[in-house]
């Protein structure tokens, strides 16, 4: 495999969590703004924060080990509750390109690759790897091959993630729905000319 092949490469943190809701990632008293700044601060701001406002030292996300870390590994069930698109804005402007869980709730996963983010769902076996080797090595680089979707960690056999083929590519191109609709710009056109002409009672 070529170095072209890596979409995104950093360093893991483990959430060991199941069901992760939207509220615990980004609580409802932050959801005053649409602008799409200043989130990151927010991320998980009730496990992340102590009650004076100082970063919760058993937080795994204040760990010195996790700091500038792109890729979250998690449990379950993740997203879940509310559709509320700042989960996803919080995570990306924390640095977070990809998150690793076995399921992910529909909205939030549809929310992700708006904004980017890869959800890789990877089987509850695999999940239960990554989380062992976390706990057995200080930190973890990881790789992901998304043409090929894979998961790649020096040292260990490459780890399948499931992901549909039209939202990889819309990954690869970087492409959201609008950007996805522009690919088709010229048939569009070459649509509406013909539809003007069929309508020769305007």
């Amino acid at each position: 495999m070529s170095d072209s092949n890596i979409f995104h490469q950093g360093l893991v943190c483990p959430l060991d969590k199941n069901n992760v809701d939207t509220d615990q990632i980004i609580p409802k008293q932050f959801l005053t703004s649409v602008e799409r700044s200043g989130f990151d601060a927010a991320l998980f701001y009730d496990w992340r924060y102590l009650d004076n406002g100082e970063p919760n030292p058993e937080f795994v996300l204040n760990f010195p080990q996790y700091q500038g870390a792109s890729v979250l590994l998690t449990r379950e069930n993740f997203g879940c509750g509310s559709s509320r698109e700042h989960a996803p804005w919080a995570l990306k402007q924390y640095g977070f390109e990809v998150v690793i869980a076995p399921s992910f709730a529909d909205i939030f996963y549809n929310n992700c690759i708006n904004n980017q983010i890869v959800p890789a769902k990877v089987s509850e076996q695999l999940i239960d790897q990554l989380f062992n080797l976390c706990q057995s090595v200080v930190q973890i680089q990881l790789s992901v091959d998304l043409k090929n979707q894979q998961l790649l960690v020096e040292g260990q056999e490459p780890i399948h993630f499931d992901i549909a083929p039209d939202v990889r590519d819309r990954l690869l191109k970087n492409l959201d729905f609008i950007g996805v609709t522009e690919e088709f710009n010229e048939q569009i056109t070459a649509f509406e000319a013909n539809l003007e002409n069929q309508r020769p009672w305007q």
